[in-house]
């Protein structure tokens, strides 16, 4: 039996002119409303084409199927949250805990936000997950993290700063995720990303120890 092959999410070409990018920018416009008008499991070409009042032969010129649309959705998600990471985490200013605190806070606060076109993308995601574009994505977090885990725990082995890694992003992605799915007061969500961050700073000081 042969191997199902991955979706093709990559945009069959760059745009080269600023008319080329305001159409790529139109179409991901027009793919965000039908997503969280529609869900993932009615999202399609069509509607979008029609949302962004252009031919679906337009679409199709940069877009070879409906998983690239909502990859490069996904993309632009898993980019903000990068930017997000790397500006306080590289705060120099700050010291680590201070920094993993801030992380929290504005994780949490992120994810409330915008839970629900991030439900809608998880939703989304089994068309697109298995490409190698997508596991490339998901894995940018870790340049900005590991870094600052040296950092953090400087006299840690290097297979406790990976554990140690792994826990807060893993809790900190599913807690964000659970804690937002439905709507949340400001206290809330100040006393929940204050107990998140306490107990991460608990955790390094324990192991740094």
């Amino acid at each position: 039996m042969s191997e199902q092959q991955s979706p093709q999410v990559s945009l069959k070409k760059q745009p080269k002119q600023a008319r080329s990018a305001e159409l790529i920018e139109s179409i991901l416009e027009a793919a965000t409303q039908v997503l969280a008008a529609e869900g993932a499991r009615r999202f399609t070409t069509a509607r979008v084409a029609e949302r962004a009042g252009v031919s679906v032969g337009s679409l199709y010129q940069y877009f070879p199927n409906k998983a690239a649309i909502l990859f490069q959705l996904q993309r632009r998600e898993w980019q903000q949250t990068s930017r997000m990471l790397q500006q306080v985490l590289m705060d120099g200013s700050r010291s680590p805990l201070e920094r993993l605190r801030n992380l929290v806070h504005a994780f949490i606060r992120s994810e409330c936000e915008e839970a629900e076109m991030r439900i809608a993308l998880d939703d989304a995601a089994p068309f697109f997950r298995e490409a190698p574009e997508a596991r490339e994505a998901r894995d940018s977090e870790d340049r900005f993290m590991v870094p600052f885990m040296q950092e953090a725990l400087p006299n840690a082995a290097e297979a406790t700063r990976v554990m140690a890694m792994d826990l807060i992003t893993t809790t900190l992605s599913a807690g964000g995720k659970q804690f937002s799915q439905q709507p949340r007061t400001e206290d809330e969500i100040r006393a929940y990303a204050d107990a998140m961050a306490d107990m991460f700073c608990a955790y390094l000081n324990e192991i740094s120890a």
